[in-house]
């Protein structure tokens, strides 16, 4: 099954001092699944990032597939946020990344599971 790898995991890898982090991404990257981000993620990543990071998430991210956002990802993010801004904070990266993983069929890796409230969506387990 696909696994669509949120941001607060990728900073862990990027920094690499979380060691289970780091063996559960290891072993990601030795099996044969399909490992996804979102164009979101590497907004997030790339915004904070200093030069000297620049060559380190240029090769994690050609680690990874990218998800689109196209109509179909927008209209689910647009009925999450509806749904769950109010009563449970979420914003729209976490929508599009939430809708990303559904359409995709993967499962979500994330340290804040409480951004995604969304039902049906499954959670990768490090």
């Amino acid at each position: 099954m696909p696994v669509l790898i949120d941001s607060d995991v990728l900073i862990e890898v990027s920094r690499a001092r979380n060691t289970e982090i780091l063996t559960a991404w290891r072993s990601l990257a030795d099996s044969e699944e399909v490992l996804l981000c979102s164009p979101v993620t590497v907004a997030e990543l790339w915004q904070g990032a200093k030069p000297a990071e620049h060559s380190l998430l240029n090769g994690l991210f050609s680690t990874l597939l990218s998800t689109p956002i196209d109509h179909e990802t927008g209209r689910m993010a647009g009925d999450f946020l509806r749904t769950y801004r109010k009563s449970h904070g979420v914003e729209l990266g976490d929508a599009l990344i939430a809708a990303g993983t559904l359409l995709h069929n993967a499962e979500l890796w994330t340290r804040n599971r409480k951004h995604y409230p969304m039902p049906g969506l499954r959670f990768f387990e490090a």
